[in-house]
């Protein structure tokens, strides 16, 4: 995950709606079964996709009244923790 993109991705919910961000999820979801993807290409498809669930899930919290540094800084701890356990 990198919060630059997360970031900018956040900004783009705010400017537009979060349906675009899911609905783009759901497509790459679907293009990571075309059977003849390369492992590298799956890596990115994976990454853009877990971009996209971190600025939903950094737009929730905005939501719920965090400004966009905190919720950022939130997201980032809870993933750093989850990969450190």
């Amino acid at each position: 995950m990198k919060l630059p993109v997360i970031k900018h991705l956040t900004n783009f919910i705010e400017q537009n709606d979060q349906d675009y961000v899911i609905e783009t999820i759901e497509t790459l979801e679907a293009l990571t079964e075309v059977p003849s993807l390369k492992d590298e290409e799956l890596d990115v498809l994976g990454e853009l996709i877990s971009n996209m669930y971190g600025a939903l899930e950094v737009d929730k919290m905005i939501k719920e009244g965090k400004t966009q540094k905190e919720a950022l800084n939130t997201f980032m701890k809870r993933v750093l923790g989850s990969i450190d356990q």
